[in-house]
């Protein structure tokens, strides 16, 4: 499936911002050639103000999160704004196939789609729906791995830890 670039005004976009366990999850919808879809979920801080949703997508983005924070095997089901290069689509489809409970490393997944672990690293770092494509899943050989372009023990990383003990990985 090869996705193309749309154009999109600011006044199609709509934010709002949730609790988590973890901190806040931001989340972004737009049109798209006049369907409604998710365009992004981000990880942020517990400083982040709240923002109520204003339209009836990002509520329900926001009850399917709160049911999988609730129940690791809640099952997404949301239409997601068409993003990503061929390859970059390649790996999420790929770790969409993690089962729940199940890690694979980034050599391992780069094997499986004929790819380099960096290349697989860069995009799980690029990834838009993270909770809905779990690239928490994907490790290091060594260990956990980084998370969200960061290697370091820091708050991403700390998301990572969160969701693999959530999903009963570690």
């Amino acid at each position: 499936m090869v996705l193309t670039q749309l154009t999109i005004s600011s006044a199609d976009i709509q934010y709002c911002v949730m609790a988590a366990p973890f901190g806040r999850l931001g989340i972004s919808t737009e049109m798209v050639e006049g369907s409604l879809m998710l365009s992004g979920i981000n990880y942020l801080p517990f400083e982040s103000s709240l923002k109520p949703p204003k339209n009836d997508l990002a509520k329900e983005v926001i009850r399917q999160c709160n049911a999988y924070l609730n129940n690791p095997s809640h099952h997404f089901d949301l239409p997601l704004k068409p993003v990503g290069t061929f390859h970059q689509q390649k790996v999420w489809g790929s770790i969409l196939e993690i089962p729940l409970g199940l890690t694979r490393t980034y050599g391992e997944l780069a094997y499986l789609i004929r790819s380099g672990p960096r290349a697989v690293g860069t995009a799980c770092g690029a990834n838009p729906y993270p909770l809905i494509v779990p690239c928490h899943r994907v490790v290091s050989a060594q260990g956990i791995g980084g998370f969200m372009k960061e290697n370091s023990p820091g708050f991403y990383r700390q998301i990572k830890i969160w969701l693999l003990k959530h999903e009963g990985i570690l």
